[in-house]
């Protein structure tokens, strides 16, 4: 239960009393100003609290947007101010500095709770403040301004407009247009029998499995449903966020849920696809960890770059003919949505995947994705290249610590970066190791010498790479190349074994690692930095993993079903203590809620 205090006596004819209980407040009010800081002494210290002047007009979603978000510490809108937890000792110290005269009953005076919102911002707690559109909330000066506050509260409807804010402000092209104009309304409808995001988010996961279980059945029949039950799932992976924003529910276990199922329901269809495949006989486990490494890596060229470029730079406007091109291409409205639609984000994806999956087969689905998602990545990382190097922009500190997290070097790259000179040029060094690396695997036995020395080469490459802070141009570049290194050299080796079992036993170790990497990822989104130095140390980081493989595969590609034993074996360790310090951190109160509003891969 929260609390909202009415700052002054109610207003007779007023809902705001009953609007507020129904957003899950417990109402009191202050009838002088010297009553508000024993109501707040007597509010639990851990609850969230309000203070509402009793003359506000406007509409209830504009209450919602201030009191009720709780991925800010404070929220305001004329009249109207929330705090939480962390945020109270600023809001005690402001009430015991600026209240008016005790004397002064507070209906007549200033607005006092923006008076209150602006001196706990003073104080340095970063307080929100939602854009409203249409919506109004305001405190009439006099009954005029009443009148005209009331005519303007009618003229909206502002359920529409919550409808209408449920939808991602920036999404694809098939989702804004096949999806939203009806999974918004799914959303509501959760919403009123009181179903979480969460609860959605898990019923789009579970859709997917049975999806990937249909698949793997070979049939033509299983193809179909299968098909149809993934435009299902994403529907409701649709509805999970439009439910958040719809009734402001985020929390930190939806974040870890919306980070990671995404992937997870891919991925465990690439798995159906692969294992129905092998009923019909088609060996397509490589196309599937083929697709799998080059989504993971379109992905990871998108969070390094932004991470680089975006959130952590000092930067003049950008005035590069790439940008100048893009801004004036966004003047015409059909070039948004081709520019949009050629990335292939995940609701053109899924439905490509779903239909090819209903009316072809599992070999023609994989060739599919892989071209269009290659078109993509070059496409997409061709444009981020060419602004990078027109750009100018000073790398902060914390960008480059950002990227540095996001090499995921592990003790034998850290111990070369702390004892080799500083020089230029990460992504080019990263680029050579991870060149030599995979061109080794490809042309050389896979159980001889060589490739162990061009893995001990990749590893001495990568700690070069990042000895000196990634503040250069195109050093957002680094990261992608370890992933690109670490997850071709798995997959060609597996392959290239011969092995019975080695193309999904390592499936399963490139998705477990992948998952550590978007866990990495988000953790950074959301401020809290990398997971703990001693995940990394205990996983070996990219290139210890990547020398493991190396080895095991020139000890073991010759016996038999060994090398498969030994990669699922690595695969399940690295899984297990990642998952545990992943789901311990996400449900922790401390994590942070991260929900991504304009990613559409």
């Amino acid at each position: 239960m929260s609390t909202a205090i009415l700052t002054g006596p109610p207003v007779p004819g007023s809902q705001l009393g009953p609007d507020l209980r129904a957003l899950g407040f417990e109402v009191q009010n202050a009838f002088l100003p010297d009553d508000l800081p024993r109501l707040l002494a007597e509010v639990p210290a851990g609850e969230r609290v309000a203070l509402v002047d009793p003359r506000f007009l406007g509409h209830v979603h504009a209450l919602r947007l201030a009191l009720t978000d709780p991925r800010f510490p404070a929220a305001s809108v004329a009249g109207a101010l929330t705090v939480q937890a962390e945020a109270r000792p600023a809001l005690t110290r402001a009430l015991a500095h600026g209240a008016p005269a005790p004397a002064t009953p507070v209906c007549t005076a200033s607005v006092l709770t923006d008076d209150i919102a602006a001196a706990i911002e003073t104080d340095g707690v970063a307080v929100h403040h939602p854009e409203l559109g249409s919506l109004v909330a305001t405190v009439p000066a006099d009954e005029a301004a009443a009148a005209e506050a009331a005519r303007a509260v009618a003229a909206v409807d502002d359920e529409a407009v919550r409808l209408r804010n449920a939808v991602k402000s920036r999404d694809g092209f098939f989702t804004t247009h096949f999806i939203s104009p009806y999974s918004r309304y799914l959303a509501r409808w959760c919403a009123r029998r009181q179903l979480t995001p969460n609860q959605v988010t898990t019923a789009s996961l579970i859709t997917a499995l049975i999806a990937a279980g249909c698949a793997a059945t070979g049939t033509r029949g299983g193809y179909i449903a299968a098909g149809a039950l993934l435009i299902l799932s994403f529907v409701l992976d649709c509805t999970d966020g439009q439910l958040a924003r719809y009734s402001l529910q985020y929390s930190t276990m939806g974040a870890w849920l919306d980070a990671t199922f995404d992937r997870a329901k891919e991925y465990a269809y690439y798995a159906g696809l692969a294992l129905g495949a092998a009923r019909g006989g088609d060996d397509v486990w490589a196309l599937a960890l083929g697709a799998m490494v080059l989504q993971t890596c379109r992905h990871v060229v998108d969070f390094s770059y932004n991470e680089a470029h975006v959130v952590g730079t000092d930067a003049t406007t950008n005035t590069s003919p790439t940008a100048a091109l893009s801004d004036r291409l966004d003047s015409v409205g059909w070039t948004v949505w081709v520019r949009r639609m050629i990335v292939l984000p995940i609701g053109e994806r899924w439905a490509m995947i779903a239909v090819l999956t209903a009316v072809t087969t599992p070999r023609i689905v994989f060739y599919a994705l892989l071209i269009g998602c290659a078109f993509a990545a070059c496409y997409t990382t061709a444009g981020r290249v060419l602004r990078s190097l027109t750009r100018r922009a000073t790398r902060t500190d914390r960008a480059a610590r950002a990227l540095a997290e996001l090499a995921d070097s592990g003790p034998l790259a850290q111990l070369i970066a702390a004892k080799a000179p500083r020089i230029p040029g990460a992504p080019v060094v990263a680029a050579v190791g991870a060149a030599a690396l995979i061109a080794t695997a490809l042309t050389q036995p896979v159980g001889s010498r060589q490739m162990i020395i061009a893995a001990v080469f990749y590893a001495i490459l990568s700690g070069l790479a990042v000895a000196a802070p990634l503040k250069g141009a195109l050093d957002w570049l680094a990261p992608p190349l370890f992933r690109v290194a670490e997850y071709c050299t798995v997959l060609v080796l597996a392959a290239r074994s011969d092995v019975d079992g080695a193309l999904p036993a390592a499936f399963g170790l490139v998705s477990a690692v992948a998952y550590h990497h978007y866990d990495t990822v988000y953790r950074i989104k959301g401020g809290s930095g990398a997971p703990p130095a001693w995940l990394v140390r205990v996983i070996g980081g990219h290139e210890g993993r990547t020398l493991v493989v190396a080895v095991l595969a020139a000890v073991l590609a010759t016996r038999g079903t060994d090398f498969t034993l030994a990669l699922t074996a690595l695969a399940a360790a690295v899984a297990l203590v990642v998952l545990v310090e992943s789901i311990r951190f996400w449900v922790s109160s401390g994590a942070p809620a991260v929900h991504d509003e304009g990613e559409t891969a």
